[in-house]
């Protein structure tokens, strides 16, 4: 028990300091933002489309935010500055052919590379997994590294 006339306690048993405060794991940040549509939390899937701000959503799921002004989200703040269709430009993404997806893990036995991107850059071929820079074209929705656009120095698409 202590402090019963036997015991003397010590500084750090008597004064409590502060709470360390919990560090986010930059790896799972960087998966949720390459991975995930921003607005609905659910795996990209075609039609990928982004906004000015560089963010990714389901096709989808900015036309539902867009249809339903009734009632607010708590994920509608991520999305607030999309007041139409004509914000988000449609993306055209290059596959991965390295990427196995779900049809290597049926069973759950297996590990999933979190690091192992579904798309990369056409030109230089680097996997589109937040470690290397991308950008986009507005006007067609190709994407490049921007590795690749600094190589090709042309104010116009490739394609």
């Amino acid at each position: 028990m202590g402090c019963d006339g036997g015991t003397i306690p010590k500084r750090h048993e008597l004064v409590k300091g502060p709470k360390k405060v919990e560090k986010v794991d930059k790896d799972a940040e960087l998966v949720a933002q390459w991975n995930y549509c921003t607005l609905s939390q659910e795996i990209l899937r075609r039609p990928v489309v982004a906004c000015e701000l560089g963010r990714l959503y389901n096709k989808d799921a900015v036309i539902e935010f867009l249809l339903d002004k009734s009632a607010e989200k708590a994920l509608g703040k991520a999305a607030s500055h999309i007041r139409s269709i004509k914000n988000v430009t449609e993306l055209r993404l290059s596959d991965n052919p390295a990427w196995e997806g779900d049809k290597g893990n049926t069973k759950g036995d297996k590990h999933d590379d979190l690091q192992r991107a579904r798309f990369i850059c056409p030109v230089v071929g680097l996997e589109m997994n937040g470690r290397h820079r991308f950008c986009f074209l507005r006007c067609c929705g190709c994407v490049f590294s921007e590795r690749a656009l600094k190589e090709i120095k042309a104010e116009v698409c490739h394609t």
